[in-house]
């Protein structure tokens, strides 16, 4: 996992590298803030800066979350269980499906950067219902809400399907129950929460200048 997290870093910083150079992802999104939805608030100075570095942000979260979740999962016992759809989330970013044009830019890793993370929210999201206890302890799905209203509807809805069909033939929550070493796993989260775990989860959430204001909901 480490070899596939240093090749991600590596991507990362060459497409930071070229947006430096060429601007591509601050021009568009300098073109898509007026269209975004009104619950996404911006500051007032320096729109466009801030949802850049959000958006940074929520790309290099990607190797960090996937090393984050290898540890929990190893120190856990249950790498076993977990290992493969890491594995798919990194190669989700690394070798994304044809829908991504692949001209290293920032731009282009933004919705390899979602497909990862909407993986392990879909993840998360079978876990809650077979057991009541994610196997993540962040939550991004505001951050992906943001994401989903930065990108095109009609190209969010393909990355979706991508992820869906991965899940659907990749992934089965009800084997990995089986595994008595993942059961006990859940056991323990269920009994003690995720205080431990979360001291040491990388943050992306509390940092962020950007809010998605929904009733009773703020982010």
């Amino acid at each position: 996992m480490t070899e596939l997290t240093e090749e991600m870093r590596q991507a990362i910083a060459l497409a930071k590298h070229r947006e430096q150079e060429h601007r591509a992802l601050y021009r568009y999104l300098e073109r898509k803030i007026p269209a975004l939805h009104h619950s996404i608030s911006l500051p007032e100075q320096g729109a466009t800066e801030a949802l850049l570095r959000f958006v940074s942000a929520y790309i290099e979260c990607v190797p960090e979350f996937i090393e984050a979740l290898s540890k929990l999962a190893r120190q856990a016992g249950v790498a076993r269980a977990t290992e493969r759809f890491l594995a798919i989330a990194a190669e989700f970013f690394l070798s994304p499906p044809e829908i991504i044009s692949q001209t290293s830019g920032l731009k282009d890793l933004l919705g390899e950067a979602y497909l990862a993370h909407r993986l392990i929210e879909e993840i998360n999201d079978r876990m809650m219902m077979l057991s009541g206890v994610p196997f993540s302890p962040m939550d991004m799905t505001l951050s992906n809400v943001i994401v989903q209203d930065v990108l095109d509807s009609e190209f969010v809805n393909q990355l979706d399907l991508a992820v869906h069909y991965a899940i659907e033939s990749l992934f089965d929550a009800k084997q990995a129950f089986k595994d008595a070493d993942f059961n006990a796993y859940l056991q323990n989260q269920q009994s003690k929460g995720w205080t431990e775990a979360i001291a040491n989860w990388p943050c992306l959430a509390g940092d962020s200048e950007i809010t998605l204001n929904l009733p009773g909901l703020s982010f």
